[in-house]
Formats: C-alpha cells, sequence, structure tokens
C-alpha cells in the first residue's frame, strides 16, 4: 500500500528580506490527521513561514508541497483544498459576518451552512452586525468560521485566538479537536503555550528564524527538567542530602527543615533509588508546563547555571 502524502513538507524552506532575517533552512513534515503547534514569540518566523509555505510569498530557496502540491506551482490548487486564517487579515466594514460566510460559501460551492452555523452558535459570534461596528474578538470569530466551515482536509491558522474571551478559546480548541477525530489535519502557529500544550500532537519551535526543536508535545516535556519536593519524616542529615546532591541529574537543592526541594533532568529512577533507605513523609514530582519548557529554549531559564537545549543543538 502507497503511503499517504503528507500534509505539510518543506525542505530547506528558506526566505531572507535582503539584509533582515527572515527563515532559514525550514524542513517540516506535519502527517495527516494530527494537530501540529508551530511555537515562538513574535517576531521568531512564524507569520514568515507560513506566508511563504502557502505559496503567498515567493522563497529565496528551497521548496514546499501541501497535500502533495507543489505551493509555488499549485498555488491555486492548494488554496482551493485548505482553510486559512492569516495573522491579520480584513473584511469588508460593509458587510455583516453572516453576508460574508453566504459570499465564502458560494466561493467554495458549499451545498449547506449548517456547520458555518454551529461554529457560529459555540464560539457567540455576531453574525448580525457590519463588521465596522464588531470588536477584534468578533472579527477574529467570523475569520475562524470561513477557515472551519468547509472541513477541509487541511486548517491553517496563524495566531487564531488573538481577541478570544477565555471561553471562545476554550470552545475554539473543542473544534480543532473535533477536526482532528474526524482525519483533518491542523497547522496553527501561537505564541500562547498552554493552549498547544492541550490539543497540539506535535509542536516545532522556532527561534530567530530557524527551528530549534520537532518533537511530539509529550516527548518534549517528558525529557525536560522535572521539579522534585521531598519532604522527609524528619530532617534529613548531611549524608542523606549529599548522596541526593550526587544523584545523576540533580541540580538547585535546597533543604528547608525537613523539607528538600530540588530539579532533576533525566531518569528518575536514580533519585527514587537514593531516597529508598529514607523515611518520607510525601515525594512529589512535577512536569514542567510546556511554557516553561519553552522559555528555557530562549535562554530564560536557568537550571543549575546550565540552559536547557533542544536535543542537536548547543546551549
Amino acid at each position: 500500500m502507497t503511503r499517504q502524502q503528507a500534509a505539510i513538507h518543506t525542505n530547506r524552506l528558506t526566505k531572507r528580506y535582503g539584509d533582515r532575517r527572515g527563515i532559514e533552512d525550514i524542513n517540516l513534515t506535519v502527517e495527516r490527521g494530527e494537530i501540529f503547534g508551530f511555537l515562538g514569540p513574535n517576531g521568531a518566523g512564524k507569520s514568515t513561514t507560513l506566508r511563504t509555505m502557502l505559496g503567498f510569498m515567493q522563497p529565496t530557496s528551497g521548496t514546499a508541497t501541501v497535500l502533495g502540491l507543489d505551493t509555488q506551482t499549485q498555488t491555486r490548487a492548494v488554496h482551493e483544498r485548505i482553510g486559512n486564517l492569516p495573522g491579520e487579515f480584513s473584511l469588508d466594514d460593509r458587510l455583516t459576518g453572516r453576508a460574508f460566510i453566504d459570499l465564502v460559501a458560494r466561493l467554495r460551492g458549499l451545498d449547506t451552512l449548517a456547520y458555518a452555523h454551529e461554529i457560529a452558535a459555540r464560539l457567540d459570534a455576531d453574525l448580525d452586525h457590519p463588521m465596522r461596528r464588531l470588536s477584534r474578538g468578533q472579527k477574529q470569530k467570523i475569520g475562524i468560521i470561513q477557515a472551519l466551515m468547509h472541513q477541509p482536509d487541511l486548517v491553517i491558522l496563524d495566531e487564531p485566538t488573538g481577541g478570544l474571551d477565555p471561553l471562545a478559546q476554550e470552545r475554539f480548541l473543542d473544534l480543532l479537536v473535533e477536526a482532528r477525530d474526524r482525519g483533518q489535519t491542523v497547522f496553527f502557529s501561537s505564541h500562547i503555550l498552554p493552549e498547544v500544550e492541550r490539543v497540539a500532537d506535535r509542536v516545532a519551535i522556532i527561534r530567530d528564524g530557524r527551528l530549534v526543536e520537532v518533537a511530539r508535545t509529550s516527548d518534549l516535556t517528558g525529557r525536560a527538567l522535572r521539579h522534585v519536593t521531598i519532604t522527609f519524616v524528619r530532617a534529613p542529615d548531611m549524608e542523606a542530602v549529599d548522596r541526593l546532591r550526587r544523584t545523576a541529574g540533580v541540580h538547585d537543592l535546597a533543604v528547608d527543615g525537613a523539607t528538600v526541594t530540588l530539579t532533576i533532568q533525566g531518569d528518575p529512577n536514580e533519585l527514587v533509588r537514593a531516597l529508598a533507605r529514607e523515611d518520607l513523609a510525601s515525594l512529589e514530582i512535577v512536569r514542567p508546563s510546556l511554557e516553561e519548557l519553552f522559555l528555557s529554549f530562549y535562554g530564560e531559564a536557568n537550571h543549575g547555571g546550565a540552559r536547557l537545549a533542544p536535543e542537536g543543538v548547543a546551549a
């Protein structure tokens, strides 16, 4: 059986703006039927990657295919098969949301607006006032509706939750999970880490126009430093503390009476063995959030003097 083509594949995709940095050697493969998060702060190169990947901008070098189609030579066919929400978009101020959605439906040849109306209801979107009277959040909801309403094979969203209130954000994330469960692929960029951690199967982190990591979300957080709190039945003696301090992967150990806090990187079994002879009241090991890990890639979180570095990338 022939393997199904990837939803997105880029090969050394590069976009330069003269002397200004753009993106460099972006190698990405997004498989069909997954939610893929594309992470980076503002200015890291997320929007440039998306625009170049979709054929809105000519790459300086490299290639991109979407659903097996070349995005430079088959741009129209690509856009017919995807749903897209740009990071910045404008809507006709004279149209209502309902009129705009009707227009998009006609352009896409949709027979029914049932799913569009379902999304509007779940997001509490205002479809009956002209765009010029809508808040940024309401305009964003209409942008989301037009990207999702035809249930395309691939949905590409650039910072999709900008302007949404917390309840609308949660309902929007539910829509993405449902899309994946139907077999659709979702690729979305964001700098809001908790939302990515909640729904993304895999993530890529971009820094200064270059990819520094691509991994499963669970693997990325799972191999990072964990925060450990050990509460002894009574204050530990110096021998026990020194044994913990010498344990592989332990950093930032601190003692406060009967409580010891530390961070550990890698396999925690050595730590557990080091505690085997001790009388413990409790042991808590907390996996870091994706947000904390993300900060470590940008040099803003230091642990024991050594910054966490992605595999294959020097710290």
